[in-house]
């Protein structure tokens, strides 16, 4: 992303958010401030691209990933969790709909893109229930730093959402995020990656590289690619004892009405729990 600007897929995710309150009605993932923090010229044009069947599939991912990571969430909270942090937030609206008592929630995304947001809600008075926001660079700024400084307490149990990030950040950034979490002494995480582009049938490997093409274009290339056994086997040995990793077909037996019995998809977006 450029310095100065909000992040391009921040807006795009919170899009797409938008679009299935309108589109499919919230069936996956029901949000009543996602069309409201995103704006009335923004939502307009989210809908009319919705328009298009081709981008149904990719909404409802994005719709059904926001649904599983708060559903583990909210195990880990009856499990004592009490503090929530949500990695790359953007237009996030969890902390404004946060339905778990004596859950802090803290934000943390690049400056601009946070200051981009506490804006919007300014602008559209959603100022109740607001999290701690908690600026950080990933790429060149400690995590640890910037949260502890923010009131975060390393040993009450915790849980990390990092929604729409990894792509776009060098691994080393990545794994480095990930020793963090994996070292606090009860902490879980939720995070999607994609997999390499030779991971996929030759027919979806173009839609794919395109997607890659467009978000480069914006000035927010993809960086980092992950292969389902090789992520399980690296979080292991980073301490993390506790996987579940939703591939496409999986997600679409949980959340699309796929039939237990369907044969697998293929490659695609994941998201993963990893926990202690």
């Amino acid at each position: 992303m450029r310095a100065s600007e909000p992040s391009r897929t921040a807006i795009g995710a919170a899009a797409y958010r938008a679009a299935h309150q309108s589109m499919d009605g919230g069936a996956i993932f029901l949000d009543p401030y996602a069309r409201r923090i995103l704006g009335e010229v923004a939502c307009a044009e989210a809908d009319l691209k919705a328009q298009d069947p081709s981008t149904r599939s990719f909404r409802l991912f994005m719709a059904a990933r926001s649904r599983y990571a708060e559903d583990c969430l909210g195990l880990s909270v009856a499990r004592g969790v009490r503090q929530a942090v949500i990695l790359g937030a953007g237009l996030d609206t969890f902390a404004l709909r946060n339905p778990h008592a004596g859950l802090k929630v803290f934000e943390v995304d690049h400056p601009a893109t946070q200051s981009w947001k506490q804006m919007r809600l300014d602008e559209t008075g959603l100022t109740q229930s607001l999290p701690t926001f908690v600026p950080v660079d990933f790429e060149h700024e400690d995590l640890k730093t910037r949260l502890t400084d923010s009131g975060f307490e390393p040993e009450t149990p915790s849980f990390f959402i990092w929604l729409g990030v990894v792509p776009y950040l060098r691994e080393a950034s990545v794994f480095a995020l990930l020793r963090f979490v994996a070292g606090l002494p009860s902490a879980s995480i939720v995070f999607d990656y994609s997999e390499p582009l030779e991971n996929y049938s030759p027919e979806r490997r173009a839609r794919a590289a395109e997607m890659g093409a467009r978000t480069a274009a914006a000035g927010e290339p993809w960086l980092t690619h992950f292969d389902p056994k090789e992520i399980a086997e690296r979080l292991l040995s980073l301490g993390f004892t506790s996987l579940e990793d939703i591939g496409p077909t999986e997600m679409a037996k949980r959340f699309f009405g796929l039939p237990r019995d369907a044969p697998d998809r293929g490659a695609g977006p994941h998201v993963i729990f990893a926990g202690k």
